[in-house]
């Protein structure tokens, strides 16, 4: 095991904290992220992108600070296990997902039909025989129908997808005050360097890491700038 954790930990050497921020974890070990909760009140915007069937970190959000969630995913099992649940009236759901342009595209459904989150990418976990047409929206779009200026913190579990989105988000000035993202390189081959290539435009935008999970997938940045 602790050559494991040796190899796992040279594999993801570029997931490192270059900044420091009191930081918590909320949610359960699947669905969860670190967040600072000092940076945020009632007032505080969150967008959650990728729902799936776990809302552990959402609820947190809103016990912890009484704050709007907008929920986001277009996966159809998703959108049907939302309807099956009491939801508290901070969490605003919408049954589509963020993508780097506006419009109706292919979704491609797992290929184990026990799993609930699909792709727009193809990735090793779809399968490309399984697709059904969803709604995805740009950032800027979303943000502008729901009237919003800044983001407070957004979150990304987009199995994939996540990199487009970040190139997306990035050729914006929208503000977004924490940015948690899930990163999903080991569906890609050189999946790693994608990471990392994502990690320096980001940081060359302010974006600097606060905090990483024990598994390095969900990483945590701050915007400093």
């Amino acid at each position: 095991m602790k050559h494991f954790l040796l190899r796992l930990s040279g594999k993801y050497a570029h997931f490192k904290r270059s900044t420091k921020c009191k930081h918590k974890w909320y949610g359960n070990t699947y669905g969860g992220f670190y967040i600072c909760p000092d940076l945020l009140n009632k007032d505080s915007i969150v967008y959650s992108f990728g729902i799936g069937e776990d809302i552990s970190f959402d609820k947190a959000l809103i016990a912890q600070h009484h704050c709007l969630v907008f929920g986001f995913d277009p996966t159809p099992k998703s959108i049907n296990w939302l309807k099956e649940q009491k939801l508290s009236d901070n969490f605003r759901f919408y049954g589509y997902g963020i993508s780097d342009k506006s419009g109706f595209v292919d979704f491609y459904l797992p290929k184990n039909p026990d799993y609930v989150s699909g792709s727009l990418v193809l990735q090793k976990n779809i399968d490309t025989t399984q697709k059904t047409t969803v709604q995805m929206k740009s950032l800027a779009d979303i943000m502008f129908e729901l009237g919003h200026k800044q983001i407070d913190l957004l979150k990304m579990d987009i199995e994939g997808a996540e990199y487009e989105v970040i190139d997306n988000i990035l050729s914006t000035k929208i503000r977004i005050n924490q940015l948690l993202i899930e990163f999903h390189d080991r569906f890609f081959e050189n999946g790693n360097i994608k990471s990392q290539q994502a990690i320096e435009k980001l940081r060359r935008h302010g974006y600097e890491i606060f905090a990483i999970s024990d598994s390095f997938e969900e990483i945590s940045f701050i915007n400093v700038m």
